[in-house]
Parts: structure tokens; C-alpha cells; sequence
């Protein structure tokens, strides 16, 4: 299951990979080859794998619509080491493949996202 903008979504999470992103201002070397940064922060980043659609294939559908809709920003609770937590991104590389149509329903599979964090860790 996964929430996003407040609604819950009953689709198994097969896998998930959480990815922790350290965004420079700037690297750059010196003369002497030493190397200068000026750290932003720590971005979390995700790539998510989603059950396939048998067992609800409505749910599953309205999951999908809900990764490819057209808007700037979602939020998402996502599990951390400490518990939950809400954060504010964006899905992108949204993909599934047809699994098989029967009985005038189309079944999907392989369900994967990345969800891209808008803001840096908190502190």
C-alpha cells in the first residue's frame, strides 16, 4: 500500500529502493587539486515496484493514473528507519507491461516509478 495526497492505494509494494542523493552548489578543484564543495543537502529519492494488477485491477488502475498525473507536485508517506514520513516530489519513468486480457479485462504487471524528493532532508 501506498499514500499519496492523503489517498491510501491497496497495491502491494513488491520492492523499494531508497536513495539518499548528496546535491552540490558547486565541486570544483583548485590550483592544487583539492577539491571545494558547497553541499545543499541530502535528497531522498525512491525507485518503487508495484503487485500486479490481478487481484484489483481498479485500485491498480487508479494507482497509475495517480503516477502519471499531469501536475507539478504529490505527497508521499513513505516508510524511513524512524517511521513514516511525508514528502513532496514527483514520479517519473512511470512504466507497466500488459500481463494478460481475459473476460474483457486487461491485466497489468511490473508497476515501477522513481519518485524524485522537491526538498532536502530536514535536519
Amino acid at each position: 500500500m501506498i499514500i499519496i495526497d492523503g489517498t491510501a492505494y491497496n497495491i502491494g509494494i513488491m520492492r523499494m529502493t531508497g536513495q539518499a542523493d548528496m546535491l552540490d552548489k558547486y565541486a570544483e578543484r583548485d590550483g592544487s587539486g583539492r577539491l571545494n564543495r558547497d553541499l545543499i543537502g541530502v535528497y531522498d529519492n525512491y525507485s518503487i515496484e508495484f503487485s500486479p494488477s490481478y487481484g484489483n485491477p481498479q485500485g491498480y488502475s487508479d494507482l497509475w493514473f495517480k503516477l502519471t498525473e499531469p501536475v507539478p507536485w504529490h505527497t508521499v508517506v513513505f516508510p524511513t528507519i524512524l517511521g513514516q514520513r511525508a514528502i513532496v516530489g514527483y514520479f517519473a519513468n512511470s512504466q507497466h507491461e500488459v500481463a494478460l486480457q481475459k473476460d474483457g479485462i486487461t491485466y497489468w504487471k511490473g508497476l515501477s516509478t522513481s519518485f524524485v524528493s522537491r526538498e532536502k532532508r530536514p535536519t
